[in-house]
């Protein structure tokens, strides 16, 4: 596995590569089994495998968040070469970055609601570094974890509106034991509130249970008594 700073040597590199089979994993680093999984993945299907480790400030609208968020270099680097990465591009801010970059995309309500409710500008600066790494890398297959499922459907929007060929592969959430998905974030949870995350997949499981088990008219009176509240 070749670690690459730049993007001039990051394009080197590829220059003799089939981008036809160049699969692309971008990540922000603190990478953990639900990383791993993306990379594995991506190694199965493409001949040549990139990912990508750099924390993206344009993404952030809280400098705390941003200056918190977790780094672990060497333990990343272990990860990617152990999952058969071929090339990790590590860039600096002023790499990625040596002007500002002042694009603002429209993606309708799809940034709007949600997580885009609460971190205003935040998926706009997903669809600024993303679109930016996709011209670096060129790559056929770009493989993102559906427990960022607003994020794939923020970046599916962006392929469409910039009519990039790349492929947008979705890839299951990993869990840990305790069913909490696995997030590079959960590493800042403290004692009490780690505990307590897991309670949100296991009640949703059993509302999806509960749901399966509805016939369509038991769907129709939940609508009724909604409509008369």
């Amino acid at each position: 596995m070749k670690t690459i700073y730049t993007i001039s040597d990051l394009k080197k590199e590829l220059a003799t590569v089939d981008h036809k089979g160049i699969g692309f994993v971008p990540t922000m680093g603190a990478l953990h089994a639900g990383h791993r999984s993306l990379v594995e993945k991506a190694r199965r299907e493409c001949p040549t495998v990139v990912v990508s480790v750099f924390v993206n400030p344009t993404q952030f609208n809280d400098k705390n968040d941003l200056r918190n968020y977790p780094r672990t270099p060497e333990a990343d680097r272990a990860l990617l070469e152990a999952a058969g990465a071929d090339y990790v591009f590590i860039p600096s801010v002023e790499e990625m970055y040596p002007q500002p970059d002042t694009r603002q995309f429209d993606f309708g309500m799809v940034d709007k609601v949600m997580e885009g409710a609460t971190r205003p500008g935040h998926f706009n600066g997903v669809a600024q570094v993303v679109s930016r790494l996709f011209a670096i890398v060129e790559p056929a297959k770009a493989y993102f974890g559906e427990k960022d499922f607003q994020q794939i459907a923020v970046i599916k929007a962006m392929v469409r509106q910039l009519a990039l060929p790349v492929e947008i592969v979705e890839c299951p959430i990993v869990r840990g034991e305790d069913g909490l998905a696995l997030s590079s974030r959960n590493a800042l949870l403290d004692a009490p509130h780690r505990k307590a995350a897991p309670h949100i997949y296991e009640v949703i499981s059993q509302c999806a249970a509960k749901a399966a088990e509805m016939t369509p008219a038991g769907f129709a009176t939940i609508a009724l008594l909604m409509s008369l509240c």
